[in-house]
């Protein structure tokens, strides 16, 4: 057996913290070895729960004195593209966290620069590791649904006001003159988006021809946590994905697959999904994930296909950038949230319903009659690149 890789992790805390357990899980296997941890604040052995490896706040530094092959980051999104340069450039391979960048431009000079350089890339849309996904698709080429019409994508959760003040760039559409475009469907509910394209094999760039976005707020911030919106393909099958993170009750996430004569619902964070279609009587199926952090492991030890590669976030990107150029999100009057006591948090009574029925009918907000979704929200980009 080859020798552990050596890791090295930029962003511990928060969710960084998943990805120190998940490091430490591959470390028991003999995979790889977390050789450092870059932080500006550094961590302390409480913290870490363990003996600390390296540490430094220069990540290009870091990278050299610790020998990384693998560089995993998971820091504020403003901060991706030039990380992975940073990694590219000295010849390590990459984990970039999900959204890969704020922009178009920005993932194009990651992907580009991470090309050039010659290294592996993987994006960390961890649904797309779901052995569910070719198990659908292939139901999907078989004609168990009929023909595809068309995806959606409901994601119901609830985050109290303290969410937002979690960092200095949360809620936030740009910090100190730099796009950052946090908002429901490009960050917490952004494996909504990334899961509906791929299930409707639409992941390129080029792959989407429209965009239509409904991007509101309950919320005292600047980017949306209410929202929805809806992608032309080139292919022909819509995609429309509605989010919020003011769900009366939180929910699972999952996408919809119609077809003209059933459908499949996708709970991707349970790898489970249920199959209904005419003469039939439901069935229900879960499945096997494949870790992408050990998918990019094997592919720089037995050349395993990578699974979730820059070029197969492009479709994603191009919704990114939608919603960065769309007008800012508009704010709900106040008739249309209210607080709940005790738990901190902003509630937009009838959203959980109006968020399934959009998964359910592939239609906007403002489409299903929801007083406070006007027409003046919407905006439509149709891409040529």
């Amino acid at each position: 057996m080859s020798a552990p890789l050596p890791v090295v992790l930029a962003g511990a805390r928060g969710h960084g913290r998943w990805h120190v357990e998940n490091i430490r899980r591959l470390q028991r296997k003999g995979l790889v070895r977390l050789a450092g941890v870059c932080e500006l604040t550094p961590l302390t052995e409480e913290e870490f729960v363990g003996r600390l490896p390296e540490q430094s706040a220069d990540f290009g530094a870091l990278l050299r004195s610790t020998g990384a092959r693998i560089a995993v980051i998971c820091t504020p999104i403003p901060t991706h593209t030039d990380l992975a340069l940073t990694a590219a450039e000295r010849g390590v391979h990459i984990l970039l966290e999900k959204p890969p960048a704020p922009s178009y431009a920005e993932y194009r000079r990651m992907a580009d620069g991470v090309a050039e350089a010659g290294v592996a890339c993987q994006i960390g849309f961890q649904s797309l590791g779901s052995h569910a996904l070719p198990a659908i698709r292939e139901l999907v080429a078989r004609g168990a649904i009929g023909q595809l019409v068309g995806l959606g994508g409901a994601g119901a959760w609830v985050r109290d006001e303290a969410y937002f003040r979690r960092a200095p760039w949360a809620g936030r559409r740009r910090l100190n003159g730099a796009d950052v475009v946090d908002g429901a469907l490009t960050n917490p509910l952004a494996h909504a988006v990334a899961t509906a394209l791929a299930l409707g094999g639409n992941t390129r760039a080029e792959d989407v021809t429209g965009i239509e976005t409904e991007l509101l707020r309950a919320n005292d911030i600047e980017s949306d946590d209410t929202s929805c919106v809806r992608i032309t393909t080139a292919q022909g099958h819509p995609v429309t994905v509605a989010a919020t993170l003011c769900a009366e009750r939180a929910d699972e996430p999952y996408v919809l697959v119609h077809g003209s004569s059933g459908r499949i619902t996708f709970w991707y964070k349970q790898d489970r999904l249920l199959l209904q279609r005419a003469d039939h009587g439901p069935e229900e199926f879960e499945h096997g994930r494949t870790d992408l952090l050990e998918n990019l492991v094997a592919h720089l030890t037995t050349g395993a296909d990578l699974l979730v590669t820059p070029d197969e976030t492009g479709a994603f990107m191009k919704v990114v950038e939608a919603i960065r150029q769309a007008p800012d999100p508009a704010p709900l009057p106040d008739t249309a949230w209210h607080r709940i006591p005790g738990e901190d948090r902003r509630v937009v009574p009838g959203i959980d319903q109006l968020v399934a029925a959009t998964a359910d009918t592939l239609s906007l907000y403002s489409e299903l009659g929801a007083p406070w979704a006007l027409p003046t929200t919407r905006q439509k980009e149709v891409s040529s690149r």
